[in-house]
């Protein structure tokens, strides 16, 4: 009977817990975590299970979720003429892959390394972009089934995009199957981030308590470079952009579309979300309509800077804690790889991290590795998540604004 009465009392605070933000959940387990590791760290290492578990998790869907996204969104894909969205989209490419260019050269300027769990891990080291290339061809035409069980994400994007333009023509009814397959793999990954709380708290508990807060330390560093990538894409590399297609000061735009979407967009962490708010930004920036109609809705799925920013920091993280040494055209190449995966990315919060063991595999690192830095960027995802978004929603209206003026010349 006290048991029940326990249960009973306890019911409010669980459903304040249940109703309270991801993020706020995030923080909460982060303090709770840090704070358990310093009074008692023989405990704190006992909850450990709870970030396997979720590590696990997340091994299990990624490989499935990137296979069948791809897939969908390629057989799904409009069929559009209209040559007037040929400015926007490629504003919205060479805006991601500016990105990803942005973020290898911090990463190589402050090179960042991280505490990591390598007992069991393996990595060949690529010896130059040539090797690269050659063992990329190779784990691109691995059996699919294996690809998946394996966590060989080049082959599973490989045989996603094959899958998905083989089923550009196929019937309606099967496309709509494929998205509602796509659907339902989403909402499992959703549960799984559900828990990312949980998973965290342990993740934390058990890192301070074997390293101390040196591990955080480093944390604030990578949430650093993070942030100084996207803050110089957003005030230096966008406005220089616009400013080759307006001729004029591109400031007041940029700042405008920070201040009345970027700020929502930070809050919101969606950039599906933020359409709204865009469109109606839109309307009174007095862009063409024909064009914003169109281009915001597809900038919530391709323009990723942001997410291309993430996937490729936290891979050459990955790289640099793994003592791998990283060649001028390989860099390059992960631009590249961090560009296209960053276009797709999970609409689901944290959805980009999902994409960096894609990345991870140009250089040989094995998914329990990869895994680890994915659970890290849930744990900074309080922060680079946020600000990521940001970016991504606010630089769609920037770049519907310049092709509207290029259009209207």
């Amino acid at each position: 009977m006290a048991a029940i009465n326990t249960l009973l009392a306890s019911a409010p605070l669980l459903s304040k817990i249940k109703t309270t933000g991801l993020v706020s959940q995030i923080i909460i387990a982060i303090i709770l975590g840090s704070l358990l590791a310093v009074i008692s760290p023989e405990v704190a290492k006992s909850f450990s299970i709870f970030g396997s578990l979720f590590v696990s998790a997340l091994k299990a869907v990624a490989p499935i979720l990137v296979f069948v996204l791809v897939a969908s969104s390629i057989a799904n894909q409009k069929v559009d003429n209209d040559a007037e969205l040929k400015p926007i989209v490629g504003l919205y490419l060479v805006g991601t892959l500016s990105a990803a260019f942005v973020a290898v050269g911090l990463s190589f300027l402050f090179p960042i390394t991280l505490t990591l769990d390598l007992v069991g891990a393996s990595a060949k080291p690529p010896q130059g972009l040539g090797e690269v290339l050659s063992t990329l061809a190779f784990k691109v035409v691995e059996n699919p089934i294996s690809a998946i069980a394996n966590g060989n994400f080049i082959a599973v994007l490989a045989w996603g995009l094959g899958v998905g333009f083989s089923l550009k023509h196929a019937s309606s009814h099967t496309k709509t199957t494929v998205h509602d397959v796509s659907e339902a793999i989403s909402n499992i990954v959703r549960v799984v981030i559900r828990f990312a709380p949980i998973g965290i708290f342990g993740l934390v508990t058990n890192t301070i308590a074997t390293t101390g807060f040196s591990a955080l330390a480093e944390y604030s560093h990578l949430v650093a470079i993070l942030l100084s990538a996207m803050l110089i894409i957003a005030l230096l590399v966008n406005p220089l952009i616009v400013f080759l297609i307006m001729k004029k000061n591109p400031y007041p735009l940029v700042f405008t579309c920070l201040r009345e979407s970027g700020i929502t967009a930070f809050f919101t962490r969606s950039s599906a979300a933020n359409i709204p708010v865009n469109i109606a930004l839109c309307k009174k920036l007095n862009l063409h309509e024909d064009t914003y109609s169109v281009s915001i809705p597809l900038g919530a799925t391709i323009n990723m800077a942001g997410a291309a920013i993430t996937i490729t920091v936290l891979t050459l993280a990955a790289v640099n804690s793994l003592h791998i040494d990283v060649d001028f055209g390989t860099a390059i190449l992960l631009s590249i790889v961090a560009s296209i995966s960053a276009c797709g990315a999970s609409g689901v919060a944290g959805g980009s991290l999902l994409l960096i063991p894609l990345a991870c595999g140009l250089f040989g690192i094995n998914e329990d590795v990869a895994m680890q830095i994915v659970a890290i960027g849930f744990i900074i995802g309080v922060i680079q998540d946020s600000a990521e978004t940001a970016l991504n929603s606010s630089t769609d209206v920037v770049f519907s604004a310049a092709a509207s003026h290029h259009l209207s010349k």
